[in-house]
C-alpha cells in the first residue's frame, strides 16, 4: 500500500475522530435545544396575538350594554395597546430587562381582562348576547392556550439552560456558540388571587327637606333622647 493511501486514510480517520469529538462536546445538542425553545416561544407569541385580536371585538360589544363602565373598557384597550407595542425577538429571550417588560405588559392586560369579566357579571343583558358569549368563550380558550404554551416554553428553556451548563455540551456552548441562558416566564406576584373590581356604591341620597316641619325645641329633643 502506497504512502499516499496511508496519508488519505490518516486524514479520514482524523476527520471522523474530530467529528465524533465535536459531537461529544455538544456541537449539535446546544443548537437543537435552542431551536426547540425558540419554537415553543413562537407558540407563546401566537397565543398572545390571538388574544390581542379578540379584544377589540370584546370591547366594542361590551360598550353598548355597559356604557357606564367606560373606565374599565378604556383600561382594557390601553393595556392591549401597551402589550402589542412591545416587540420581542428570539434574540431578546436572553435579555432579562426586555423579557420582563414584555411579561409585565402582558400581565397588565390579563388584569384588565379580569376587570372586564367582573363587569360582565353585572350586566345580564351583555351575558345574554350570543356574539359576546362566543367572544368570551374564545378568550377563555385562548387563555388556556397561553398557559399551555408558556409552560412548554419554560420546559424547553429549562432543558436548554441545563444543556449549556452541563459537561460536555458546556464546551461547545461557551467556545463555539457563546450561549447565554434564556429567560423563563415567572408567575406574577399575587397571580393566585382573582382580580376584584370596586364599582363604588353611590351614597344614599339625603332625605328631602320638609318645609312644614317645625324646628325642634329643647324639650322635644330631650324627649327624643
Amino acid at each position: 500500500m502506497s504512502a499516499s493511501i496511508f496519508s488519505r486514510l490518516g486524514r479520514f480517520t482524523l476527520v471522523i475522530a474530530a467529528a465524533a469529538g465535536l459531537s461529544a462536546c455538544g456541537i449539535n445538542t446546544v443548537p437543537t435545544a435552542e431551536e426547540n425553545a425558540k419554537a415553543k416561544w413562537a407558540d407563546v407569541e401566537s397565543a398572545y396575538q390571538r388574544r390581542a385580536a379578540l379584544i377589540p371585538n370584546l370591547v366594542a360589544t361590551a360598550k353598548g350594554a355597559a356604557a357606564s363602565e367606560t373606565t374599565i373598557l378604556t383600561n382594557v384597550t390601553q393595556a392591549r395597546a401597551n402589550a402589542t407595542a412591545i416587540n420581542i425577538t428570539t434574540d431578546d429571550l436572553s435579555d432579562p430587562a426586555t423579557f420582563e417588560k414584555f411579561q409585565n405588559a402582558q400581565n397588565q392586560l390579563t388584569q384588565a381582562l379580569g376587570q372586564l369579566r367582573s363587569v360582565v357579571e353585572n350586566y345580564p343583558t351583555l351575558q345574554s348576547q350570543a356574539r359576546f358569549a362566543d367572544l368570551m368563550s374564545a378568550l377563555a380558550s385562548t387563555e388556556d392556550r397561553i398557559d399551555v404554551s408558556r409552560t412548554r416554553y419554560n420546559q424547553a428553556v429549562q432543558e436548554y439552560n441545563t444543556t449549556i451548563r452541563t459537561f460536555p455540551a458546556v464546551i461547545a456552548a461557551k467556545v463555539i456558540y457563546g450561549a447565554k441562558p434564556l429567560i423563563p416566564f415567572k408567575a406574577e406576584a399575587g397571580a393566585e388571587t382573582a382580580p376584584t373590581v370596586d364599582f363604588g356604591v353611590p351614597a344614599a341620597p339625603a332625605p328631602a327637606a320638609n318645609d312644614n316641619a317645625q324646628p325642634a325645641t329643647p324639650a322635644s329633643t330631650a324627649a327624643a333622647q
